[in-house]
């Protein structure tokens, strides 16, 4: 069986990064922490919130690496001279990753509520009438 790539349809020209980006987004391979929800703002507007409850502003980082929005958390573990009975809320690591499509850019980062917002803008796509000239041969 021969795997299908938008390679082998002849009138897609220029999709191979396309494709990249979707194996990429395949092996990102996520886990369910923290939970996330993605909602639309406008039409050229997202956000993305992430529950991170414990964490403070700074155990959490934002970057954007190779068009991909990457969040991470560290907490530092502060019970060492604690005692715990039971611990159930656990100090973990976790790391979230989004690509991003060409033209959405990051905006700002609020931390509210044990929510983090990060709100996403997409440029608003301009009409582009070419007019090819043909040139005798």
């Amino acid at each position: 069986m021969t795997k299908m790539t938008l390679g082998s349809y002849p009138h897609m020209l220029g999709f191979e990064q396309l494709e990249r980006l979707l194996e990429r987004t395949a092996k990102t391979g996520n886990e369910g922490y923290p939970p996330f929800n993605i909602e639309q703002t406008s039409d050229y507007s997202y956000r993305i919130t992430l529950a991170v409850a414990g964490f403070r502003e700074e155990d959490l980082s934002i970057t954007v690496e190779d068009r991909q929005l990457v969040i991470r958390g560290r907490q530092a573990d502060d019970g060492l001279d604690r005692v715990f009975l039971h611990r159930g809320i656990a100090a973990r690591q976790f790391q979230r990753s989004f690509v991003l499509a060409d033209g959405v850019e990051v905006g700002e980062a609020i931390m509210e509520n044990g929510l983090l917002h990060i709100d996403l803008s997409r440029a608003r796509p301009e009409t582009v009438v070419q007019t090819i000239q043909i040139n005798k041969g």
